[in-house]
């Protein structure tokens, strides 16, 4: 079957880029083209289907794509990444000189910054706790706005003239800054929420949001959205620079997802890799 940026089919030996989404391709959802639904789906590390920190694996080959030569293995783990960046990008509709808040500036945040400029956005606003993280999303042509130091809402209302954003990114950990999306974009503006909170609720006011007239999609993982993935990183239309600033061993996992978790040591994203592969 023919599968890859520039659907050549697979062959023995050729470096792939793996979406860990295995959908059954049978049911409703995925017979109406949406796979990121698919009733019967099984992802990577998620029970009871095993994780990806092993030597091998065996993946359907319709998980499967090919990676061109000027993009390493690094860069090929980060389309999983940049997949459901590019299908926020696609629900939150940008047109060309929208105005765009991004709350979060993680790696799918920082890419999601990226693709609205690319989609036309004029300004992008972004915020987060993480100074470091902040930085390289100034360097992506974003308008950083420190979360610890600022009221993000009344920043992002003071940078647009008191009427807000045309569109509002969640791209944090869904906690206050799901409703702080609805008081920083405009009336009838777009909301697109990509975090996952830690509690199972999402919590904003309905007040706000009714009169506003809002439009509010949530984002669940990606779809078909792995060709264009590699087509944006090989082109250099997107880049991953910067971006991953940890990089450890197979056997030091562990440490990895410590790092990670702390946030520390001026983290953004961490790779890991097989010794034999490196």
């Amino acid at each position: 079957m023919p599968v890859g940026g520039d659907f050549r089919p697979l062959a023995q030996g050729m470096r792939v880029a793996v979406d860990p989404a295995m959908p059954c391709w049978h049911c409703e959802m995925c017979e109406q083209g949406n796979p990121n639904l698919c009733l019967n789906l099984q992802f990577c590390g998620t029970y009871p289907t095993d994780g990806s920190l092993c030597e091998y694996k065996i993946m359907p080959a319709r998980s499967c794509f090919a990676l061109p030569g000027n993009l390493d293995d690094t860069q090929g783990a980060l389309l999983e990444a940049l997949g459901v960046a590019i299908h926020a990008i696609d629900l939150a509709k940008i047109k060309v000189g929208d105005r765009v808040a991004i709350l979060g500036a993680g790696p799918i945040g920082l890419l999601i910054l990226q693709l609205a400029l690319l989609a036309g956005a004029t300004r992008v606003l972004i915020t987060d706790k993480l100074q470091w993280r902040l930085n390289l999303a100034q360097k992506y042509g974003g308008e950083p706005i420190n979360v610890t130091l600022t009221d993000p809402v009344k920043a992002i209302l003071a940078q647009t003239n008191g009427l807000g954003a045309d569109v509002a990114i969640e791209a944090a950990w869904a906690d206050e800054t799901v409703a702080q999306t609805a008081e920083i974009v405009r009336p009838g503006g777009r909301v697109v929420l990509v975090g996952i909170p830690r509690d199972e609720m999402l919590v904003m006011r309905h007040a706000t949001a009714r009169r506003k007239g809002l439009t509010i999609r949530l984002c669940r993982r990606m779809k078909h959205c792995y060709p264009r993935a590699i087509q944006l990183a090989s082109t250099g239309k997107i880049t991953f620079e910067g971006m991953v600033t940890h990089r450890f061993p197979l056997r030091s996992a562990p440490e990895a997802f410590k790092l990670n978790a702390a946030y520390a040591d001026g983290v953004i994203k961490v790779a890991i890799y097989n010794e034999s592969h490196p």
